[in-house]
């Protein structure tokens, strides 16, 4: 996996003008702090976000809905799909698509899915001619929805099998196809999984927000603290927290998995784990 080699510290002043920003407005700040202009000018990597945004149904994109005693949901099923993977998914295949353009290459991409990565995956890049995808399911053991979601996709780009066994079962195949080093290189072969570093990338500022939505105020020393619930299964959708900056260290991540022993994190002031 590319990760980041370091990460901004974020001031005061900063976190501040953050807080005044929509969902939208708040990615594209996070974004340019990790994509250089050399990489992707600015104005495009606005563009970029945008358009992987458009065919959202809430116009927030990602919407805070407020509860009762201090209790709130941040949203994140308004895209295509319904799965807050719909959001880095969307994110990434636009900036692969840009990368793939400007360099005339194509890739083929290939999933394994036990149900959301899958549809996510496809809606985000059906359609492209840079990209084809390839995905393999479970047979009989998605939704029915998200089984539909996969196979009524007609884009020419978009193959999609069913294979008996899990989803983990699924993955041995795909795991020794990316270990064959000549044929990745041959064929051009990549994968969209859930510790791809532009997905978590993306991931980070739903943290953001939701702390902004929820912080009584940034005027205090230290700030105060804000607790966050992730139900995971195998912790992927928690990946955006770790490298969240200790600007930001009063979240507390609550994770009901019975995987959450498993995760962990240096700075204890940021993760509070605990199995429900």
């Amino acid at each position: 996996m590319w990760y980041t080699k370091e990460f901004p510290q974020l001031d005061r002043e900063t976190l501040r003008h953050w807080s005044t920003l929509s969902y939208r407005s708040l990615l594209k700040e996070l974004c340019a702090l990790f994509i250089g202009l050399e990489l992707i000018p600015r104005h495009d990597l606005n563009d970029l976000i945008d358009q992987a945004f458009s065919r959202f149904r809430h116009r927030d994109v990602v919407h805070l809905r407020r509860l009762r005693n201090g209790l709130n949901i941040l949203e994140l099923w308004h895209g295509v799909t319904y799965a807050f993977k719909d959001l880095s998914l969307s994110c990434t295949a636009q900036f692969l698509q840009y990368f793939l353009q400007k360099r005339k290459k194509h890739v083929t991409i290939v999933v394994g899915t036990s149900g959301d990565t899958g549809s996510a995956a496809i809606e985000s890049v059906q359609g492209s001619k840079n990209m084809d995808i390839i995905v393999l399911l479970p047979k009989g053991l998605c939704t029915k929805i998200q089984e539909l979601q996969m196979t009524t996709v007609l884009k020419e780009n978009v193959h999609v099998f069913g294979v008996e066994g899990n989803s983990d079962e699924l993955d041995e195949p795909i795991k020794a196809v990316f270990a064959d080093v000549p044929f990745v290189q041959k064929h051009n072969l990549m994968s969209l999984n859930s510790i791809n570093w532009s997905r978590v990338l993306v991931q980070m500022a739903h943290h953001f927000f939701a702390y902004f939505q929820c912080a009584p105020s940034l005027d205090t020393h230290p700030l105060p603290a804000v607790e966050v619930v992730v139900p995971t299964g195998a912790g992927g959708n928690l990946g955006a927290v770790t490298p969240l900056p200790v600007s930001l260290s009063p979240i507390l991540c609550l994770c009901p998995s019975p995987l959450s022993i498993l995760i962990f994190k240096q700075h204890k002031s940021l993760f509070l784990l605990s199995s429900v």
